[in-house]
């Protein structure tokens, strides 16, 4: 049995350390809002009082929800004091917080490891995850026992931890992208009287296959978005995470200006702002652009 820290337990980051705890490790668990430890202790984790304590043992992990989170945190001091150990983020942060945080761990002597991942909550808690990793190979081969309780591949992205997180941004740029295809195409047949699950199992079953066009075509022809699995604010997060890539690489996405303004048209929706991000498809459906 391995001491391990896990840092921040909502819905992604619980079913995370509900893995951990059920393969027989000793988790230490923190977030900011105790309450969301109750759970995963009533299950056999054990409860920090301080971030500071769950970052002790010789390998922790973090799924926090975004750069303000992280930073917060994982401050000047609380890197300074990991020395010897290791740091598994897991969180889809920005590459320029993971550049920054890469070079602190180093300067303190610490491992750093970026692993965000690929899939929603009851994924998380299947532990079917596809893990993005990027970091010195001794590290990722250090933690890869552990990735594979979390997730059903690790894909290794090289030793440049921001790598990972550039990526994952890319993959998410991708979902949006489907996303919004799905509205857009939904909201035209619709308006000629074609059910929209009919048309959403149309794609899914011919030419567009896969757990994107299954699974959010089908929230999306439901209208289904609460609870959300993924929160449309933090779609938007990583929807603006993909547009930094895109301008630190030089390039400039035709689609993106679109994309923005039909996120923030949700956002700006009373009745859309809380929802799952699938929702932005309403945009279309309900003309709010």
């Amino acid at each position: 049995m391995t001491t391990l820290g896990f840092l921040g337990l909502g819905s992604m980051g619980s079913g995370m350390a509900r893995r951990l705890v059920d393969a027989g490790h000793d988790v230490v668990v923190w977030n900011r809002s105790a309450a969301a430890a109750d759970e995963l202790v009533a299950a056999g984790a054990r409860r920090a009082a301080t971030a500071a304590e769950a970052l002790e043992p010789a390998v922790s992990f973090s799924m926090l929800a975004n750069d303000e989170a992280v930073e917060a945190v994982l401050d000047e001091a609380a890197i300074a004091a990991l020395a010897g150990r290791t740091h598994v983020m897991m969180a889809s942060i920005s590459p320029a917080l993971a550049e920054r945080l890469a070079g602190a761990f180093s300067d303190a002597g610490a491992a750093y490891v970026a692993a965000p991942v690929l899939g929603r909550p009851t994924v998380a808690a299947a532990g079917q995850l596809n893990v993005l990793a990027a970091g010195r190979p001794a590290d990722l081969d250090a933690v890869e026992p552990y990735l594979a309780v979390l997730g059903k591949r690790t894909w290794r992205l090289g030793e440049h931890p921001p790598v990972a997180n550039a990526v994952k941004a890319a993959v998410n740029y991708n979902i949006i992208h489907a996303m919004q295809a799905i509205g857009e195409s939904v909201a035209m047949t619709e308006r000629q009287g074609v059910d929209p699950a009919l048309f959403t199992e149309l794609l899914s079953s011919t030419l567009f296959g896969g757990v994107v066009y299954t699974g959010y075509g089908d929230l999306i022809a439901r209208q289904d978005y609460t609870p959300p699995g993924f929160h449309i604010a933090l779609g938007r997060k990583d929807l603006g995470l993909a547009q930094q890539v895109a301008e630190a690489g030089g390039v400039t996405p035709a689609t993106l200006p679109a994309l923005l303004a039909v996120f923030d048209a949700a956002l700006a929706d009373p009745e859309l702002r809380d929802a799952d991000w699938s929702a932005i498809a309403e945009v279309s459906r309900r003309d709010l652009l």
